[in-house]
């Protein structure tokens, strides 16, 4: 066989192999490359309130994640709730809503997706997680640093970063930043436990 024809079929075959990559490559694409390739993380679809959201992985499977670490005050759930004249509710909803606002402000700007470390999971089945943007912020230590959640201390074992933490919110008591400046202000779980009576 001469040189010249084995030569040709050599460049004949490699342009057949660009040109099923290259088709390849383009199907990838058009089906979407996430479902080959998942991306991490997981992408929040509603911010419950100032420590829990409820996020989607990318099987779409849903999850109710709690905020490990911290707790922050909280939010209406009920319409008497949100109706309450007592100085008290009106007092912890206000923080909580601002809470809540503040983990949705943060989400947005991490495009709905988050980092989760996931730690444990709750009586209500719900995953307890130190909670991260893409870009490495933290979401628990932005909240305390700014006196919207305190550290929870009943579960700070559980927790990772408790030394970030910790000390956000030593700075956040210090700067009176927040709850911190309200001397009106209950603990979240104080006034849980108020409610119930």
């Amino acid at each position: 066989m001469n040189s010249k024809l084995i030569t040709c079929a050599v460049v004949k075959l490699n342009q057949k192999a660009v040109i099923w990559l290259s088709a390849t490559i383009v199907l990838l694409g058009v089906m979407g490359c996430g479902k080959i390739f998942p991306s991490s993380g997981y992408t929040v679809q509603r911010v419950s309130d100032g420590d829990t959201i409820v996020a989607t992985d990318n099987q779409n499977q849903k999850i109710t994640v709690r905020f490990a670490c911290i707790d922050a005050p909280e939010v209406p759930h009920s319409r008497r709730e949100r109706e309450s004249r007592k100085s008290i509710a009106r007092n912890q909803f206000k923080w909580g809503k601002r809470a809540q606002k503040r983990v949705q402000e943060l989400v947005k700007k991490g495009g709905d997706r988050v980092i989760l470390n996931i730690v444990d999971s709750d009586r209500y089945g719900r995953k307890v997680a130190e909670v991260r943007l893409k870009n490495g912020t933290f979401i628990q230590e932005v909240l305390v640093r700014e006196g919207l959640a305190q550290v929870y201390r009943r579960y700070l074992n559980q927790c990772p970063s408790k030394d970030i933490i910790q000390k956000a919110e030593a700075e956040a008591k210090k700067q009176r930043r927040g709850v911190w400046r309200d001397n009106k202000y209950v603990k979240s779980w104080e006034f849980r436990r108020i409610k119930l009576r």
